[in-house]
């Protein structure tokens, strides 16, 4: 008599399998055609299997989107938010954080730069289940800056002067962050990152921070600087 369980177990494994592998490249093609270039007909094609297959594992476009959307945040924990939280607290996480975050950005951890960027412009339009797991995830991560901000506050004196300082420095760096992104793609230069490092230095040092703290240049090099 077969084992039924065991059974169930392969195939649910390679269910997983099946699903992680197609995740892997749902979250590169959605990173350089946006949510809605990523299709069930267009990941069955680029992978080599059916249709139904790719259907089976994920149902709906709705559902595959959520599922490339929650699985680009994976990685982005495991990229950018653990190894940050390993850093000491204080400045030297802040800086941590976005010299992380460039690295991802710069280093193309998703074919199209910053996953979240790609994709958050079109969904923006729309009110969906996407929409609304991109904007939970978006207010996640300037949290998390902001938290970053507000440990590094012994450390940079000039934020007691200003109302809702954490949160006014943590937008403004996620901003350079955003920008570096977006000149990088559409210019194909890393110039961008070498801008966003020195005005987040630059704006660190003007609030009190030691002028060693870092951020003194592209640790990549992309492309030609213009």
């Amino acid at each position: 008599m077969p084992n039924t369980a065991f059974t169930s177990d392969g195939r649910r494994q390679r269910g997983d399998e099946s699903r992680r592998a197609i995740l892997r490249v749902a979250v590169d093609q959605a990173s350089l055609s946006g949510l809605d270039g990523l299709t069930i007909g267009g990941l069955a094609s680029e992978l080599g299997v059916s249709k139904s297959n790719v259907a089976t594992l994920f149902g709906s476009k709705l559902d595959l989107q959520l599922a490339t959307i929650e699985a680009a945040r994976t990685v982005f924990i495991e990229k950018v938010i653990s190894p940050a939280l390993a850093r000491p607290r204080g400045l030297r996480r802040l800086i941590g954080l976005v010299e992380l975050w460039l690295d991802y950005s710069e280093g193309r951890v998703f074919a199209g730069g910053c996953f979240f960027r790609a994709v958050g412009a079109d969904a923006s339009a729309k009110d969906d289940a996407a929409r609304e797991l991109l904007a939970r995830i978006d207010e996640e991560w300037l949290a998390f800056v902001t938290r970053a901000v507000r440990e590094a506050e012994p450390e940079l004196p000039g934020l007691a002067s200003r109302t809702n300082a954490a949160e006014v420095l943590a937008f403004e760096i996620a901003a350079m962050l955003d920008a570096a992104n977006m000149t990088s793609l559409l210019h194909r230069t890393s110039r961008g990152y070498s801008l966003a490092r020195s005005g987040i230095r630059d704006r660190l040092i003007a609030l009190g921070a030691p002028t060693d703290i870092g951020l003194t240049g592209s640790s990549r090099n992309l492309t030609t600087e213009q």
